[in-house]
Parts: C-alpha cells; sequence; structure tokens
C-alpha cells in the first residue's frame, strides 16, 4: 500500500532521514519506535506530504505521491499536537472538517463522538479545551471519515485512562478490519496488544524492521518496551538482505 524508497531529508546539519526504505500493506500495525529526533515525525510527515524529502520516493497503492495527491483522502491523520482555530467551537471544526473531507458522499464514522460524549462539548471554543480534550478532537477527526490508512503520532499523549482505553479499543477494531496503522509512541505499554510490526529509527537511521514475533525472538523478550531497549542496549542493526519481504530491492509494491 505506501513504498518508501531511499527517503533521505536534512535540516541544515541534521540528517532527519538517512537513505529509508521501506514498505507497509494493509493489515499491518506498524509501531514506529526510537529515541527523540530520530526521524519518526519526519518519516509521518513526508508520508502525508507535509515534508517534501531531499531524495527518494514514496509510493501510496503504486502512484508517487507528487503526482496523486488525492491519495491523502485515505488516510485519517492524528498529529501528537493538534493546532486549531481557537476562535471555533468544537462542533465548527468538526463541521469545517466534514465539508472540506466529505464531499456530501462518504460515511462518517461518528463512534469516536458517541463513546467520548462529544456532543456535549461542542459549543466549547477550542481555546478553552485542556490538553486532553483536544487531543479527543484529533482523535475523532483522524477515525471519522473511515479511512484506509491511520497515522496516529502519540495518540494516547494526554489522554486520561479511560480515554487512553476507549481509544486503544478503537484502534484494536480498526485494525481487526484490516487497515494499515502506523503509530508512534513513547508509552510502549500501550502498544504491546496492537503492534504487528515494528519499526525503529535511530538518527534518522532504519536499524530495524521486523514482526513483533520475530523481535521476540531476536532479543528473548515478551514484552514490547523490553524487548526495544534491548536492541538499543545492543546497538543492533538489521542487515537489509535479512528484511524479506519488506524491506528488499523494492521491486514488488504493496497494493
Amino acid at each position: 500500500m505506501i513504498t518508501i524508497e531511499h527517503i533521505t531529508k536534512k535540516f541544515k546539519k541534521l540528517h532527519a532521514l538517512d537513505d529509508v526504505s521501506a514498505a507497509f500493506r494493509k493489515g499491518q500495525v506498524v509501531s514506529l519506535v526510537g529515541p527523540n529526533g530520530s526521524g519518526k515525525t519526519t518519516l509521518i510527515k513526508s508520508i502525508l506530504g507535509i515534508v517534501q524529502p531531499d531524495a527518494g520516493q514514496i509510493y501510496f497503492n503504486s502512484k508517487p505521491i507528487q503526482s496523486e495527491v488525492a491519495y491523502r483522502d485515505k488516510i485519517g491523520y492524528m498529529p501528537q499536537i493538534g493546532r486549531y482555530p481557537d476562535n471555533m467551537t468544537i462542533g465548527q471544526v468538526i463541521s469545517m472538517i466534514k465539508n472540506i473531507r466529505n464531499h456530501g458522499t462518504r460515511k462518517l464514522d461518528e463512534e469516536l463522538i458517541e463513546q467520548y460524549g462529544m456532543h456535549a462539548l461542542m459549543e466549547k471554543n477550542m481555546r478553552s479545551l485542556s490538553g486532553g480534550t483536544r487531543q479527543k478532537v484529533s482523535a475523532v477527526l483522524a477515525f471519522l471519515f473511515d479511512p484506509e490508512v491511520l497515522i496516529l503520532d502519540e495518540p494516547t499523549a494526554g489522554l486520561d485512562p479511560l480515554a487512553s482505553e476507549i481509544l486503544k479499543e478503537k484502534i484494536m477494531r480498526e485494525k481487526e478490519k484490516g487497515k494499515l496503522i502506523l503509530i508512534t509512541s513513547h508509552i510502549l505499554a500501550d502498544l504491546d496488544e496492537l503492534t504487528t510490526d515494528v519499526m525503529y529509527l535511530q538518527d534518522g537511521k532504519l536499524r530495524l524492521y521486523q514482526s513483533i514475533g520475530k523481535l521476540k525472538e531476536l532479543t528473548g523478550e515478551e514484552r514490547l518496551g523490553r524487548a526495544i531497549a534491548s536492541v538499543m542496549k545492543s546497538g543492533y542493526v538489521q542487515p537489509t538482505e535479512q528484511s524479506g519481504a519488506i524491506v528488499k530491492s523494492m521491486e514488488v509494491r504493496y497494493a
């Protein structure tokens, strides 16, 4: 579904991404993990077309994203920090995004609106909201259009335990539908039940991309957090030839 070929991006002297190649397919829940500044957010923004790589190419359903901007309609994005007009209410923001993206034909997924009790908050101004409530708005908008792909950047950050659990259960249901889901999180315990594959970035380089089962076998650890800590301590780098069908010569593009 999404193929990344030799992506490189520099910000002045900082190498945010350094020759990163990978492919993501339907049914995967890929946890993008790594230290701060490892390139996770730059990779996400490159997929979304927000950041333009210096070199390399990204394909969505075999088409270069630069020539097929409509691919963004198939993605639901939840940023780490949602930024919305302060003078608008929650209801106005949701209505505005519906008008921009829905085109009057798309079936809406309003499950999180119900589960988060958002109907009672629709008249609240965005400027008055807590960080957790803003995060709920971002979650609602990410899932609202029933997208084929979900990209969730620190989705549980700022959420209380109940709201976080509601969101994780929602992600599980979307996983069961066979959607492609990319998640970043520093709270690795949140990812244990969700993850099918792990991509570990460090200093802009792809250090490891494995199924969760293979990662646990490689490290001898059952919990994702411990497995990643083991990789970080060991300085392990996955040889390209061991990446199998996911990171090979990229002759096959997943659809």
